[in-house]
Order: structure tokens, then C-alpha cells, then sequence
């Protein structure tokens, strides 16, 4: 039994949406479980990920290429958004770790 060309990518792109449905929920549960901030970071780039990936798809249904420069873009701004998250998280861990200094330790 074969199945037709336009029927196959139909499917696809369906079955493919769906995945996509299930891990933003999955994502989300994350975003909204915590229990730390760097949970809810990766929880974050995950979603921007995968919203990539419906422009990715959109693209392909909608034989329109000029959504392959929105999800690139997207893309972009999300690696950008995490690499400033990395650096708060790691400023915030930073100053953790520092003791505070009485009057007579040198600086």
C-alpha cells in the first residue's frame, strides 16, 4: 500500500506539530515546577526551541521561506537570551559564595 506524496507530508507535519504541542506543555510544566533558576532557564530555551521548530514547520506547510528567517532570527535571540541568563545566574552564585569581610581583613 503506498501512500500518496502530499498525503505522507501531511502526516508528517501533523504528527509532527503534535510532538511539538506535547514538549512545549512539557516544557511549561518545567517553567512553572522550578525548583531552581537554571531549571527554569533551560525550561525557557527549550520553549524558544521549539517555537523555532513550528516556524520550521510552518514554513515547510505553508511553502513560504520567508518563515525560515523568523525562526533563524528566533533562534538567535534565544541563544543570546540564555548566555545573559548563564551570566546573572552566575553572578547571583558569585556573590553567594563570597564571605562578608570584617574591619580588619585586607582587600
Amino acid at each position: 500500500m503506498m501512500v500518496a506524496p502530499d498525503t505522507a507530508l501531511e502526516l508528517a507535519l501533523n504528527a509532527s506539530y503534535a510532538l511539538l504541542v506535547f514538549g512545549i506543555a512539557c516544557a511549561f510544566a518545567r517553567l512553572a515546577r522550578g525548583p531552581s533558576l537554571p531549571d527554569r532557564v533551560v525550561a525557557l530555551d527549550y520553549t524558544a526551541i521549539l517555537t523555532v521548530g513550528f516556524a520550521a514547520l510552518y514554513a515547510i506547510e505553508a511553502d513560504e521561506p520567508a518563515f525560515i528567517d523568523v525562526a533563524v532570527v528566533l533562534a538567535l535571540a534565544a541563544f543570546l537570551a540564555t548566555v545573559a541568563f548563564a551570566r546573572f545566574a552566575e553572578g547571583r552564585e558569585g556573590a553567594a559564595r563570597e564571605r562578608p569581610r570584617g574591619r580588619g581583613d585586607a582587600r
